[in-house]
Order: C-alpha cells, then sequence, then structure tokens
C-alpha cells in the first residue's frame, strides 16, 4: 500500500442557508464545517482505509480542533499538522447562487496554513510517501508552494507518483510565481484530474481529444476529466473511457470533486482498472454532494459498493 501525501489547507467552512450572491447583509449560515481541499481529499482516502498523512497548521483554537479532531479520527496521520499558537485556523465562507454557483470569501494565506515550515514530522512524512497528491488550492503562499515542490521532487527521485488536481477558484490569486509552479508540477504529474474548463489551462487547443493529446505528449501518464452531472471521462495513450454520473438529488457539492480523486487515486494506486476506478470516483463524488459540508460525504468502500449497486 502506497502512502499517500497532501500538503496544504485546512480551515473551516461556514455556508449560507439563503441563495443569492455575497455576503453584504445579515444572513442565515452553518457550520463550521471541517474543510480545505487537500483535508477533504485526504479523508476520504482515510475512510477508504488507506494509509495516509496531510502536512498543514491550524491555530490553537477550536476551529483548529475541530479539523484535527476529524482527520484524526478518520484515520488520517496528523503528526505534520502543526498548531500554530500566533496564528488562526483558515476559514471560508460560502453562498449558493440562484444557478448554482458559488461566491466564496476565503481567509487562507494569511490563516495558520499559509506559513509551513520543515520540522522533524513533516520530513519524515516526505521521506516515507510515495505517492503526492496536489491541488492548486493550495499554492497560496511561498512557504507551501516551496515545501510541495520540494516534496515533489523527493518523491518523485525515489520512483513515487504525483497526482494534481488544479482546482482553480476564481477568488484565489495568481502570480509568476504559482504559474511556475504549475509548470513544474505539471512536468511531474503521472495523473492530472481536471475539472470542466481546467482540461484547457495548460494546453494550446479548445477541444478535448487535442488537449489530452498535447498533455500526453507533456508525460503525463492518465488524465482524468471530472464533468459533473454529466459523468468523467479517462484518457491514456490507449485511448478514452467515459463514465456517466450517478443520479443523486445534489445538496452541496462543495468537495465532490476532492472525493471523486481520493476514490479515484486509492483505486488507481491499487491496480483497478480505469473503469472500475472511474466508477468509485463518480460513487464518492455523487455521494458526496448529498450532504452538507464538504467533507461530511466521506464515505468507506462499503458505502461506495452500496451507491453502485443502487445505480445499476
Amino acid at each position: 500500500m502506497k502512502k499517500i501525501l497532501a500538503i496544504g489547507e485546512i480551515l473551516v467552512e461556514i455556508i449560507a442557508l439563503e441563495k443569492g450572491d455575497g455576503f453584504r447583509a445579515p444572513i442565515n449560515l452553518v457550520g463550521p464545517f471541517p474543510s480545505g481541499a487537500p483535508a477533504i481529499f485526504i479523508d476520504q482516502v482515510a475512510k477508504l482505509g488507506h494509509q495516509c498523512a496531510l502536512i498543514s497548521a491550524v491555530g490553537d483554537d477550536d476551529f483548529g480542533r475541530l479539523n484535527v479532531n476529524r482527520l484524526r479520527a478518520d484515520g488520517v496521520d496528523v503528526s505534520g499538522i502543526a498548531i500554530d499558537p500566533r496564528g488562526t485556523t483558515g476559514s471560508a465562507f460560502v453562498r449558493y447562487r440562484e444557478d448554482g454557483s458559488r461566491s466564496f470569501v476565503f481567509n487562507i494565506a494569511n490563516s495558520a496554513c499559509g506559513r509551513l515550515f520543515s520540522t522533524k514530522e513533516t520530513a519524515a512524512l516526505i521521506r516515507n510517501a510515495e505517492h503526492l497528491h496536489i491541488t492548486g488550492t493550495s499554492l497560496y503562499s511561498q512557504s507551501v508552494i516551496g515545501m510541495t515542490l520540494a516534496a515533489m521532487r523527493a518523491i518523485k527521485a525515489r520512483g513515487g507518483t504525483v497526482s494534481f488536481d488544479p482546482n482553480l477558484r476564481p477568488e484565489m490569486s495568481r502570480s509568476l510565481e504559482v504559474d511556475e509552479a504549475f509548470a513544474e508540477i505539471l512536468q511531474h504529474s503521472d495523473l492530472l484530474l481536471a475539472s470542466g474548463a481546467e482540461l484547457y489551462l495548460f494546453a494550446n487547443s479548445g477541444q478535448p481529444e487535442d488537449a489530452v493529446q498535447e498533455l500526453l505528449e507533456k508525460g503525463i501518464g492518465a488524465i482524468v476529466w471530472k464533468r459533473g452531472d454529466r459523468g468523467a471521462s479517462y484518457f491514456d495513450s490507449d485511448g478514452r473511457l467515459d463514465m456517466p454520473a450517478f443520479n443523486v438529488v445534489e445538496v452541496d457539492p462543495t468537495g465532490a470533486g476532492d472525493c471523486f480523486g481520493a476514490a479515484f487515486v486509492v483505486s488507481w494506486l491499487r491496480n483497478a482498472t480505469p473503469r472500475d476506478a472511474l466508477k468509485l470516483g463518480c460513487a464518492a463524488g455523487a455521494f458526496a454532494v448529498t450532504k452538507i459540508g464538504p467533507m461530511e460525504g466521506a464515505v468507506q468502500f462499503a458505502e461506495l459498493d452500496a451507491i453502485i449497486r443502487q445505480n445499476r
């Protein structure tokens, strides 16, 4: 079993109960929920019984304790999560618009997880990891970018693998440093997990098949294209495989892509066929959208099997 490592943000999510655009007036809210793209991903990995760890930081506050306790209870190695007595745990406020899109207010870069530093615990986790999962949302500060790239280089140098989910949000700032990090990560990625238009971020073509061909020629071994309610597609040198979405009632889509990614990566690392890995990924993503809270839809293999049987 290849131990999976993720690096990046831990935060709490506060959700507006009323649809609308933004937070310019008092509204009803629910939360806090444990969150953060790499945290959601790694929690779902742990729920599937796979060895995993997260490098991050939280404040010495209730929001931090909420997250660390949840991750530890679900089986994540939390030895690399620092408790910053001078920092606060990150946060995100989210409100759904009438068209289903979302508006966010983030506090990540200036929170505890925006100031990561190497320790004997983080060094041990990087040394023992055989797979690194990178999310684009985590490239928000120099310290996180630096640790991520160092871990990627070390893991790849000894024959490990890397999966990359760009997971871009319009609220997250882009810079030359971020773009350079994206370019290096792409060069080392064995598996790319792109959502929607992210498929075209690193290609010249705006057509799926041509964009995929460009990416495969850059050395990426396999590509998964997450397409929401239209399912998902898998590409490698042997061709394309499509998987339809599962029929569920969507309640909260936040975190579904991370749950999908976790189920797919775990299956991929265990040498499942692309079809089986896609099926498990789609099942995990489908279940995730039925729960309020980005980490509340993380499931075990038995639950995924039940979802698949129900949707045959």
